[in-house]
């Protein structure tokens, strides 16, 4: 902007925005089954803004976007869209509904005056693979997905909000949703539990946490550091206030035996500071994922020689081999309909391969988990689910557990114990199915897109659980930052019939693929075999300590004392948990029941950081010497 006497200001250094925001959200609450979603709600949506909307499952995620889209109304708050911005919504379970064919289903996101886009469709459709003519109602979940993302775009909107665009998309079209994600004018705003997908695309963070929104304009890579400096923040804010309450609190009684007469000004900032402390809500706890392997499988789990499998003209698989051992952790990676499913089927004796043989090893507990959930019905309750002949006892690794206590592992209270599975978001039927299925022993494990719908720390815990775990993984995923963490070797469908194995996850498959294309052969640093050690990624290898002469006396001390502390922590909480499974309590003395539940969720915070604790002081006697 040029001024009066020929200087030229820039308008962002003096306050002044560039353009308004597309999308303003300010104030809005919504209360859902009596409770507060959330409140307070307040952002703004800029032409240029990658927004991630991350958050635990259950927490108000997907109704936030729909408020945002328009598709419904909070309770209180203000939404205000710049006129003529076009806003158009991927919801996370498309609806095919009414549509004969795809691209019937894609023209109704136009608007009588929209036409012109029309041409678009066939465009779209073409480049994710899909038939125009193909009846919506019998696509498959990826191609479901692929022809939902072809309708959001087909009206070149300002506004884009993507509800787990990624769930059931094979790793060509994320990628390929990746550089439309780029490439778009507009704004974008995005939940995922892709991380991969969320460091390429975001340039902001929407973080709803407990009811509060929290933004930030960083990507997502540093979302975990950011959102631990908030907690520590907060952690600290807690700890003040406590030390503040405590201290008024003693004035309150010494003050008034003293003079007999009340300080109604510090009683009233005593009670206020009370009120403030209540309405804090701590961090939520995480879920408690564990597998039994329920006995020790043979060391060879099972043995593919030369299987070949085809359908009509097809070939989906020529000539392969593979040796599965026990203990290996082999990721299956592949674009949708190379035949991933067809190998899994071979590999686990659920299909007769063409030629070739598959052995099967002995003493084999398998269980599967399956992407579309069908182990689960709607109709029935959560509590029913897990206690499938009766009663309010599950099993879970050989002892009785009480069906509400063993949920609340799961991030399930007692009132959702009772409600239908059906009314369950995406992320938390994917909880109930996990609880379901590692109640069971297993030492092999077949798991079919697990990731799908679950938050960030379900997830980090499923691979700690995964990377635990002592039996045999088969794992399907598109999802390459957990391929990356978890498995040891990945079988890659490469198309017309060729599959090829790569020791580590999706990125050393990338790496060896290139090195290969080059002429040159892997370095130590990229083993051509299996390693059977998970590949660490930069993002959770622990940061090692600084170096020094040796423990501090206190160090030393700690050490020495922590195998004691935790062995008592444990010690107690066993005793919690079999206090819990008694089916009596619960229903004798609720309040008993959730008192010792409380104490568990703490015991096992408490024990985290314990362990925590040791694993430090035990990396600094290492580097020590």
């Amino acid at each position: 902007m040029q001024g009066a006497n020929g200087l030229i200001f820039d308008l962002k250094l003096i306050g002044f925005p560039m353009a308004p925001p597309l999308i303003n959200i300010n104030d809005i609450h919504l209360t859902f089954g009596g409770n507060d979603l959330f409140s307070d709600v307040s952002f703004a949506i800029g032409e240029r803004d990658r927004l991630c909307l991350v958050g635990r499952n259950g927490g108000g995620k997907s109704t936030l976007l729909k408020i945002i889209a328009g598709e419904i109304e909070a309770d209180g708050g203000e939404r205000f869209v710049q006129p003529g911005c076009k806003v158009a919504y991927l919801n996370q379970e498309p609806k095919f509904d009414g549509y004969d064919t795809v691209e019937e289903f894609v023209l109704s996101a136009l608007d009588a005056h929209e036409e012109e886009y029309s041409y678009r469709s066939d465009m779209l459709l073409a480049s994710v693979s899909i038939d125009p003519m193909a009846d919506p109602k019998q696509l498959s979940g990826g191609e479901g997905r692929r022809a939902a993302i072809a309708r959001a775009l087909i009206a070149d909107p300002q506004v884009l909000l993507l509800d787990e665009p990624t769930n059931h998309l094979d790793l060509p079209t994320i990628e390929w949703l990746e550089g439309e994600i780029k490439n778009f004018r507009g704004a974008v705003v995005v939940i995922s539990h892709d991380r991969a997908f969320l460091n390429a695309v975001s340039n902001g963070v929407l973080w709803l946490d407990r009811g509060v929104m929290h933004q930030g304009k960083l990507n997502f890579a540093k979302f975990e550091e950011w959102s631990e400096e908030i907690y520590r923040k907060e952690s600290e804010e807690r700890a003040k206030l406590d030390k503040l309450i405590a201290k008024e609190t003693v004035w309150s009684v010494q003050g008034i035996s003293a003079r007999r007469k009340r300080n109604q000004g510090r009683l009233r900032r005593l009670y206020d500071m009370r009120e403030q402390r209540s309405a804090q809500v701590d961090r939520i706890g995480n879920v408690s994922l564990a597998a039994d392997t329920g006995g020790t499988s043979g060391k060879v789990v099972i043995e593919a020689t030369d299987i070949a499998k085809s359908f009509g003209d097809r070939e989906i698989l020529t000539g392969f081999s593979t040796r599965i051992l026990r203990g290996d952790k082999v990721g299956i990676i592949g674009p949708n309909g190379a035949g991933k499913t067809t190998l899994l089927k071979m590999l686990t004796g659920q299909l007769e391969p063409d030629s070739g043989t598959v052995k099967i090893g002995t003493n084999l507990n398998a269980s599967y988990f399956d992407q579309k959930r069908v182990a689960l019905d709607d109709s029935m309750t959560l509590w029913d689910t897990l206690c499938d002949v009766g009663g309010d006892q599950v099993m879970v690794r050989g002892n009785p557990r009480h069906v509400v206590s063993y949920l609340r592992d799961f991030l399930f209270d007692e009132k959702q114990a009772r409600s239908p599975v059906g009314a369950l978001s995406g992320g938390e039927r994917n909880r109930l199915l996990l609880a379901k299925q590692l109640a069971k022993p297993t030492n092999l494990l077949i798991m079919d897109e697990p990731t799908n719908d679950l938050d960030m720390d379900t997830l980090d815990l499923l691979q700690e659980m995964l990377d635990d775990y002592e039996g045999t993984l088969l794992l399907v995923s598109h999802d390459r930052d957990f391929l990356d963490r978890v498995v040891t070797s990945s079988i890659v469908m490469e198309g017309d019939g060729l599959a090829v194995e790569y020791a580590g996850g999706y990125s050393d498959y990338i790496n060896q693929r290139k090195l290969s294309n080059a002429g040159q052969a892997p370095t130590e640093d990229r083993p051509a075999a299996k390693t059977g050690k998970k590949a660490f990624t930069s993002a959770t290898a622990p940061a090692k300590p600084k170096a020094a002469a040796k423990l501090s006396y206190k160090d030393q001390r700690e050490y020495d004392n922590l195998p004691d502390k935790m062995a008592k922590i444990e010690a107690e909480m066993a005793e919690i948990e079999a206090a819990l499974s008694d089916g009596s309590l619960f229903t004798k003395d609720p309040e008993a029941f959730q008192k010792k539940a409380d104490r568990l969720d703490a015991a096992r915070a408490e024990l985290e950081e314990c362990e925590g604790r040791w694993l430090e002081l035990e990396m600094m006697r290492e580097e020590l010497g």
